[in-house]
C-alpha cells in the first residue's frame, strides 16, 4: 500500500489548505502595514524556513551543477512569484479575502490555457469543462451583487 506522502493529490490538497490559510493570515496581518512591506516580511520567513528544510534534509545542490536553462526559468518563476505576491497582498489590502482569493485562483484557468499553448499539453472535453467551471466559479464568487 502506498503512503499518502507519495500522492500528488495529498500534496495538492495540503497546498490548497495552506493557500487558504495564507489568505486569511495575510488579510489579518496587513491591516496596519503597507502590503509591499508585508510581502517582504513573508518572503524573508519563507526564505529562512526553506533554507532550514533544504539543509536539514540534505537537499542542497552545488549552484554550479544547475544548467543555464534551469537558472533562467527558475529566475523567471521567482520574478513571477514575487509579482504575484505583491499583487495578491495589494488586492487583499483593498478587497475582501473571500473575493480576492477566488480571482487569484483564475490562475488555474490560465495554467490550463498556457499549458496547452506553451507546453503542448492536451485537455479532454471534461478538462475544458472543468476549467470553464473553475473560471465561472471564481467570477461568481468575486462579483458583489
Amino acid at each position: 500500500m502506498s503512503s499518502p506522502l507519495d500522492s500528488w493529490l495529498f500534496w495538492a490538497l495540503l497546498s490548497a489548505v495552506f493557500a487558504s490559510l495564507t489568505a486569511i493570515f495575510a488579510k489579518i496581518g496587513i491591516a496596519n502595514i503597507d502590503s509591499d512591506f508585508a510581502t517582504l516580511i513573508r518572503t524573508v520567513v519563507i526564505l529562512v524556513v526553506l533554507t532550514g528544510i533544504v539543509l536539514a534534509m540534505g537537499k542542497f545542490q552545488p549552484l554550479g551543477s544547475i544548467g543555464g536553462k534551469t537558472w533562467l526559468f527558475l529566475v523567471l518563476s521567482g520574478l513571477a512569484t514575487g509579482a504575484s505576491w505583491l499583487a495578491y497582498f495589494r488586492a487583499l489590502k483593498l478587497g475582501q479575502a473571500a473575493q480576492v482569493a477566488p480571482v487569484d485562483k483564475l490562475s488555474v484557468v490560465l495554467v490550463a490555457i498556457f499549458g496547452v499553448l506553451f507546453l503542448g499539453e492536451k485537455l479532454t472535453l471534461q478538462g475544458w469543462v472543468g476549467v470553464a467551471l473553475v473560471g465561472a466559479g471564481a467570477v461568481t464568487l468575486a462579483i458583489k451583487l
